[in-house]
């Protein structure tokens, strides 16, 4: 893949002939890279197009049954909105295969940087295809087989009538009606192993007789056997794409990318009171920002980390320049610093956050991301993601305290063994807010708080304020995002690199 810095791309090898040619299948198993050249731009839009299609595979995929309508109506409706292949173009849709195969490779190269995230890249990209899979009409799902190389050919009507009986006595979970309208194919034992110790096909002749059901779990570990090898090679050759100065920050901030607004202009600054924020932080506050929140009012005290990270949440969601030095300076003076003291450094640091110090950048509250990817907690540190950087059985002692269900407890916890975090505060969300369904992907800490006052119905003013500032943020960061021409730039990326500069005033305990 070659990267020009202009919109233009180089179109002959798409014009030379039938340009289907270059993707005959709306599914593939990605295995051999794009060739041609692809602008800053538009490798960074499609990237971050496919892994907010990712973030969504993910969270159908715990708040839904894989199977069920609900998962693939929503799912099909973001591929539309993403332009995606989905059902509707599996016939002619070259621009969406395009997209499709740039974009894997592209995040391919993103997510292979550590164990975590090429698991994490790995469950969602098997979700997608088995979704896409299955979606598939029966000649185009037999043509796929073929371009893959997995010559499993589905059998006749004729030849499944004559083996019915044997189909229905060796397949498990199927009634005499569903083998008779099931499809079935031949595959090769050696495909078919598991199945076969599980006893669970028919097998004749050195053949199991697979039905649809089951297909996919092959293709799906032929899939998974194929990109595992490829993300570790695609690691080993990391160095020489890292020496390329325009990709190196773009794919390091791809790996830790959150993609929504970033709630650095709130027009309600100011209508949140300091007396206010012990309640909120109850009622409204992600467990991230409760907890940092408590350990301020005990120790009267933050480490740096947790004082980037709860002080810009506070400014996230309205405290004013003169509230936040008010907030900070009456708890430090309860605990071991003097006023004098805090006037000299720690006053700086805050007037800093807010663009009043330094380069006079307006630093923007910490994304769920994040938070979780970068600076672990150490000993003696609040910050961080309960959900991530917690033991399991403290953050089950601290949810009990916090009177959630046993049931609920089991569920986040479950969540958490999976390496779902962000689901697993989203739960939390819905366990404290008594809700079903919460109806959005939760990806910030002041996303949480400005849903959690929408869903308990107080502060009307203060709610449109912050759904409207949240909005407004989206279009101008997707505006900036169009505008760009050569260097790729966005928001995140410059704010963490601005962020680099800010943790040196933050560094005094």
């Amino acid at each position: 893949m070659e990267f020009s810095s202009g919109r233009a791309r180089q179109k002959h090898s798409r014009l030379a002939g039938d340009r289907r040619e270059l993707y005959p299948h709306s599914l593939q198993f990605y295995l051999e890279p794009p060739t041609e050249n692809v602008s800053l731009v538009e490798f960074e839009s499609f990237a971050i197009d496919r892994l907010k299609l990712l973030k969504v595979v993910e969270n159908l995929g715990v708040s839904y049954v894989r199977s069920s309508d609900s998962y693939k109506t929503k799912l099909e409706s973001e591929l539309r909105k993403l332009k995606f292949p989905y059902r509707a173009l599996a016939e002619d849709d070259y621009e969406a295969r395009r997209k499709d195969h740039i974009s894997h490779f592209i995040l391919r190269l993103a997510y292979c940087q550590s164990e975590d995230l090429r698991r994490w890249f790995l469950q969602q990209e098997m979700d997608l295809l088995r979704y896409r899979f299955n979606e598939l009409t029966d000649s185009l799902r037999q043509k796929f087989l073929e371009h893959v190389n997995l010559s499993f050919e589905a059998i006749s009507e004729d030849l499944k009538n004559e083996l019915v009986n044997e189909l229905y006595t060796s397949t498990p979970g199927l009634t005499m009606t569903k083998v008779k309208e099931q499809m079935f194919y031949k595959v090769g034992l050696a495909d078919a192993v598991d199945l076969f110790r599980a006893r669970r096909v028919f097998i004749k002749d050195g053949f199991a007789y697979v039905p649809l059901k089951d297909i996919d779990a092959i293709v799906l570990n032929n899939y998974r056997t194929k990109l595992s090898k490829a993300l570790a090679l695609t690691a080993r050759s990391l160095p020489s794409v890292q020496s390329d100065e325009r990709l190196q920050p773009l794919l390091n901030h791809l790996s830790h990318s959150y993609v929504g607004p970033d709630y650095s202009v709130q027009k309600n600054t100011g209508k949140i009171s300091l007396e206010q924020i012990d309640a909120l932080s109850v009622k409204s506050f992600p467990l991230c920002m409760r907890q940092l929140h408590k350990a301020l009012r005990d120790n009267h005290h933050l480490r740096h980390g947790g004082r980037m990270q709860y002080g810009l949440f506070l400014k996230g969601i309205g405290l004013t320049l003169e509230q936040a030095l008010e907030f900070w300076k009456k708890e430090f003076i309860r605990g071991k610093v003097d006023a004098d003291k805090f006037d000299k450094g720690y006053a700086y640091s805050i007037r800093h956050s807010y663009g009043k110090e330094g380069k006079r950048t307006d630093y923007t509250p910490y994304s769920c991301m994040k938070i979780i990817m970068s600076n672990p907690p150490s000993q003696g540190d609040y910050h961080g993601c309960p959900f991530r950087h917690s033991d399991p059985e403290l953050l089950k002692q601290k949810l009990q305290s916090y009177k959630i269900s046993p049931s609920g407890i089991t569920q986040i916890l479950e969540l958490v063994k999976g390496m779902h975090y962000q689901l697993a505060c989203q739960k939390y969300f819905e366990l404290m807010h008594d809700v079903d369904d919460v109806g959005f992907s939760l990806n910030h800490p002041n996303q949480y708080f400005a849903e959690s006052q929408r869903q308990l119905g107080g502060g009307r003013e203060l709610k449109k304020e912050l759904s409207n500032s949240g909005n407004s943020q989206q279009k101008t960061n997707s505006q900036e995002s169009m505008n760009s021409n050569s260097t790729p730039t966005s928001s995140n990326t410059t704010a963490d690199a601005e962020l680099e500069g800010l943790e040196a005033y933050f560094t005094e305990d």
